[in-house]
């Protein structure tokens, strides 16, 4: 059975790293390997790639298979390239001299397409820290002009309560102060004037006539 370039897991739950390892395709995972030739770590960004570049591509040329996730960090790394650049030499495409020139135009494309992603990076994480600092404050201020009402408030109500109470009385509650009675005043009617009455005199009676005699 061809051996197998693979990864062999290392690290703790969540946290897990991993070596490429040259291995026989019947041992296990973590089992016993042949070679180590590398290291991956995904969890830093971009990831981080420890590889012996001459290594693995001895062991590619040999005839080592490796899994998909190798196979794309060998590619990322160049080494998928290079064993191609090989193969069209020894067919007499191009020569080794203009392989190499290849190879190393294309090294220089991938690190600055590399560099570019770590300064964009770069670049939004101090946005995004920004933002962050942005938010904190505007929170803050929320919460100090609230400290400040509700310090105010409490200062508001602490005068209140120490002010001498003035009983408020309703309109309502107001008796209606009855009108002063006023004794009505009737006025003295004068008596009437009525004539006297005068008792009429009776004319004296006449005194007999003394006679003569």
């Amino acid at each position: 059975m061809p051996a197998k370039i693979r990864l062999q897991r290392h690290g703790r739950k969540r946290f897990a790293y991993y070596h490429i390892v040259i291995a026989d395709s019947r041992a296990p995972r973590d089992g016993s390997n042949i070679e180590r030739i590398g290291s991956y770590n995904p969890n830093t960004n971009p990831a981080t790639i420890d590889l012996d570049f001459d290594k693995a591509l001895t062991w590619l040329v040999n005839g080592a298979q490796p899994t998909d996730t190798v196979r794309a960090i060998l590619s990322y790394k160049g080494v998928m390239y290079k064993k191609h650049l090989l193969g069209g030499v020894a067919k007499g495409a191009f020569t080794a001299e203009e392989a190499e020139t290849k190879f190393e135009a294309w090294v220089a494309e991938k690190a600055n397409k590399v560099q570019v992603k770590k300064d964009g990076l770069v670049t939004s994480t101090e946005s995004s820290k920004k933002a962050q600092f942005d938010m904190e404050a505007k929170k803050n201020a929320v919460r100090a002009n609230a400290i400040a009402k509700r310090n105010a408030d409490s200062a508001a109500a602490a005068r209140a309560a120490s002010a001498p109470k003035v009983k408020e009385v309703d309109e309502e509650e107001v008796p209606e102060v009855a009108p002063e009675v006023i004794p009505e005043v009737i006025p003295e009617v004068a008596p009437e004037i009525f004539p006297e009455e005068v008792p009429e005199v009776a004319p004296e009676e006449a005194a007999p006539e003394k006679t003569e005699g």
